[in-house]
């Protein structure tokens, strides 16, 4: 297992649709492993494939809940339903969102508070998981990332043009940029 450096935005790995898992084989099974070792390491609590620049419909999850439940799995070749969003604007504290691939950044983002993931796991076996709140929105979140949308390309304005000014801000949004979980400090 190995922490893996976290692709910024700009990556063109990141900004198109990731490629179905043809075989679950033992080279699928390090790349999640090393996936989970660098969320943790980030820290986060979602990561797909493309953010660590593979082009492979795979994401990780770990969340633990308000009820103490811990959510901990990986979805491959994932199909997501998701209830209508809400209408209106989204919440600053309660819809802030945030992205391994835009450190240190976060913006309020509306998204359905009711998510059904259908996928397979590392043996093969299709699961199904139907999620409500915060869980659908990583769900939600990450499933974006394997069709090449990041969730500031979903944000409103004025939250939009703050996102496109902090990118540019950085020098981001061109190839060959990314961060180390663990040794770069992007928070700031």
């Amino acid at each position: 297992m190995a922490v893996r450096p976290i692709c910024i935005t700009g990556e063109s790995v990141l900004h198109r649709s990731a490629a179905e898992v043809a075989v679950i084989d033992d080279a699928v099974r390090a790349l999640v492993a090393d996936m989970f070792e660098t969320m943790e390491a980030a820290p986060g609590v979602g990561l797909a494939a493309p953010q660590i620049g593979v082009d492979a419909r795979i994401f990780v999850y770990d969340w633990t809940d308000d009820d103490a439940v811990r959510w901990r799995g990986v979805a491959i070749n994932p199909e997501l339903l998701v209830s209508p969003p809400p209408v209106g604007e989204a919440d600053e504290e309660y819809d802030s969102e945030g992205c391994l691939s835009v450190p240190g950044e976060r913006f309020p983002l509306l998204r359905s508070d009711r998510a059904l993931l259908r996928a397979v796991d590392l043996d093969g076996e299709p699961y199904e998981i139907d999620a409500v709140g915060w869980l659908a929105r990583i769900f939600q979140h990450e499933n974006d990332h394997l069709d090449g949308v990041l969730y500031v390309d979903r944000l409103a304005h004025p939250h939009a043009k703050a996102a496109q000014k902090a990118v540019r801000k950085r020098s981001w949004g061109s190839p060959g940029q990314s961060w180390m979980p663990g040794v770069d400090d992007l928070e700031g």
